[in-house]
């Protein structure tokens, strides 16, 4: 059976179905690398120990955090939840993958390989944050519980399918929040990505965190994610007149006449336009820029937009597309716009968007000066954080290598640690406490406050009883002592719910659409305090935990670390 289909009907089932069934429910991983070999080497070494002490079948609690937020900030948007439940949904050791293992593990036991044979996540339960919500340090993003071997073996690919995608998705909620609701955001990452895989990966989280389309087909078949693109400057240049158009005709947008020569529209077009006094002197303009304007628009009449920066944007660019667009207007089309892709873009924009006023006015053309201008050229949040400083008129941004690369991080530093095993609490200790874990299987809520803007997330022991509405609630820093606030909540939303019940009687939350997780995504960034959000200086949020687990935790860190002593 390959890696990537799902385990056999005889799976162990419960209320919730089997195994296989559930399998059936959320298909293969996007990505068929994605198998049960996708681990650390030291992840196996691990499971034969286990395995060979007896310990492989333990029930252990790890959390699936991170410690610091990304670029700068002070949120992180959570992705790759689905990637994870499609991963163990189909989760087992293919023959091929055994004598793989075989080959490179000589002195294991041949039992363990047999052990391997019959592993699947059928008794592994998964708690997570829903797919696109926002999240902080410390809070655990996922619970998974299981023997300890099979979890084990889980932490990697966790890790993988969850680091990148929650780093990127957070890079364009960022570009998203500096560009504005208004403006059209493009993902043009695809021939930038570290290989197809972080390509794909990207063009689905872009959108995840707000992007509205990519120039990404793959990805558009693959996600439903809308596409868009126009030509290159090599278009451009390949024309040398416009004597290279073999048919010129254009049937109007209604169909009602037939333009025998488009091409020569175009040209009256644009002499009306050297000749207006209200547009200035323009000169003439490139012949073969003009050629490829053309030659596109008979291509594509209804959906028109030009690279206009090939020779000389406002002497040739600019003139040459609006004689496209005007003529296109004489047959009931309407051209989209422009894309700017060098040089001075908040400049160029504003003079762009003047032209296109000006010949609105002096040829009576409604909306024309309305025109899209859509601006790439290596862009990310800095140059358009400065270019709304300098005033603009882009409407749109094609964004690729400084977003889908993440460039200014590499990657978000998501761990994977054991917090409990047969039901025994444990904690990892590290001279910075940064690095210190928070032991025991917990529930983690959030606390909004009377504004409707979430005040602090809290994690208590499994044990405790849930913070409510209109109680008062300690919250405690989970490591410094000074650091406690009393919170009184307008409203408590508990964060994990139970994605794979594994043996449990959990009820399965459901995977949501991509669509509905890039909404949520927006809504949950909506709710945020602008303080905590906003680019420079941004506030912390607070994370903190209850004050039976801070007593906990604290009494536990005493009796596992080592009591020095002086001679």
């Amino acid at each position: 059976m390959a890696a990537t289909s799902a385990p056999p009907a005889s799976a162990h089932a419960n209320g919730n179905g089997s195994h296989a069934g559930m399998a059936a429910q959320v298909g293969p991983p996007t990505n068929p690398m994605a198998t049960a070999l996708l681990t650390d080497q030291y992840q196996f070494s691990m499971a034969y120990a286990y395995w060979k002490a007896g310990k492989h079948a333990d029930r252990a609690v790890f959390d699936l955090y991170f410690r610091k937020n990304p670029f700068g900030g002070e949120f992180t948007v959570f992705a790759g939840l689905e990637e994870c439940i499609k991963f163990i949904a189909n989760f087992k050791f293919t023959e091929h993958d055994i004598s793989f293992l075989q080959s490179v593990m000589p002195m294991c036991e041949g039992a363990f390989f047999d052990y391997l044979r019959e592993v699947d996540c059928s008794d592994v339960e998964v708690y997570s944050i829903p797919e696109g919500s926002v999240v902080f340090p410390k809070v655990p993003l996922m619970r998974v519980e299981g023997p300890v071997a099979v979890v084990q073996l889980l932490e990697t690919p966790f890790v993988n399918l969850i680091n990148y995608a929650s780093l990127v998705t957070t890079n364009a909620a960022r570009h998203r929040h500096v560009a504005g609701k208004s403006k059209v955001l493009l993902e043009f990452g695809l021939r930038r990505a570290q290989g197809p895989d972080g390509a794909i990966s990207a063009s689905k989280y872009c959108f995840m965190g707000g992007f509205d389309a990519t120039s990404n087909v793959l990805a558009g078949n693959l996600f439903g994610i809308p596409l868009r693109g126009t030509h290159s400057h090599a278009f451009v240049s390949s024309y040398m007149s416009l004597d290279e158009i073999p048919d010129k005709a254009l049937r109007s947008k209604d169909g009602s006449r037939v333009c025998q020569d488009f091409v020569s529209l175009v040209q009256e077009w644009l002499k009306k336009i050297q000749e207006a006094d209200s547009l200035g002197a323009f000169g003439d303009s490139n012949q073969s820029e003009l050629a490829a304007f053309a030659s596109y628009a008979l291509a594509f009449p209804s959906n028109f937009l030009a690279l206009v920066d090939t020779y000389d944007v406002m002497r040739s660019g600019i003139p040459n597309f609006c004689a496209v667009a005007l003529a296109l207007h004489d047959l009931g089309y309407k051209a989209s716009g422009i894309r700017l892709d060098s040089g001075d873009l908040a400049y160029l924009s504003i003079e762009a968007r003047k032209v296109f006023r000006a010949v609105e006015k002096e040829f009576n053309v409604p909306g024309f000066g309305k025109m899209v201008i859509t601006a790439s050229n290596d862009l990310n949040e800095e140059t358009i954080d400065a270019l709304n400083k300098q005033g603009h008129e882009v409407d749109a941004f094609g964004i690729g290598t400084y977003l889908v690369t993440c460039y200014s991080q590499a990657a978000l530093g998501c761990v994977f640690k054991l917090v409990e095993i047969n039901s025994r609490p444990r904690i990892k200790l590290s001279e910075d406490v940064a690095k210190v874990s928070i032991p025991c299987k917990k529930r983690c809520f959030r606390l909004y406050g009377k504004e409707g803007y979430p005040l602090v997330d809290i994690m208590i022991r499994e044990s405790e009883p849930s913070p409510k509405a209109g109680e008062r609630i300690l919250c405690r820093h989970p490591f410094i002592e000074s650091k406690r606030a009393y919170v009184v909540p307008q409203h408590v939303e508990e964060l994990l719910q139970c994605y794979w019940p594994g043996r449990s009687d959990e009820p399965r939350a459901e995977l949501p659409s991509l669509d509905k997780i890039r909404s949520r995504c927006m809504q949950q960034l909506e709710k945020l305090r602008p303080d905590h959000i906003r680019r420079l200086n941004p506030t912390p949020y607070k994370v903190s935990v209850s004050a039976k687990l801070y007593d906990f935790i604290h009494r536990l860190w005493l009796n596992e670390a080592p009591v020095g002593e002086l001679q």
